[in-house]
């Protein structure tokens, strides 16, 4: 399954989560309900996946946590913020670089249409 195939059954997922569940709920249940969906897909995620830092050949366990990666090829980050700032953008890539991978999606749930919440980063995809 391509990145982009993956991409397109979370922003299903997420929509419909959207549609039932509406804006202001905790990230955690966001991510929960996502979480429980993509499985029931059968797709392989990782939740709050810690994520070291390689610096100089050494590992350092103080990293980032992830909210979910989905089959190893996309980050997904998660947020019920007011308003999405550019340096959320810029974590994800950050995120992408450190993994190698080349897809994140960052979705705020915490807007009144969904795909106004959805931003799309790449990393040479």
């Amino acid at each position: 399954m391509t990145e982009n195939e993956i991409s397109g059954i979370v922003v299903d997922i997420c929509y419909k989560m959207h549609v039932k569940l509406g804006p202001g709920l905790l990230e955690s249940v966001y991510e929960s309900i996502l979480y429980h969906e993509l499985t029931k897909k059968g797709l392989f995620v990782e939740r709050q996946k810690a994520i070291p830092v390689i610096w100089d050949e050494i590992k350092l366990d103080i990293g980032f946590r992830t909210d979910l990666i989905i089959e190893n090829k996309l980050i997904l980050e998660i947020k019920s913020i007011e308003k999405i700032t550019e340096v959320h953008a810029k974590q994800i890539m950050t995120y992408l670089k450190i993994t190698k991978m080349k897809l994140g999606l960052l979705i705020n749930f915490n807007v009144p249409l969904i795909k106004f919440g959805i931003t799309r980063i790449v990393n040479n995809l």
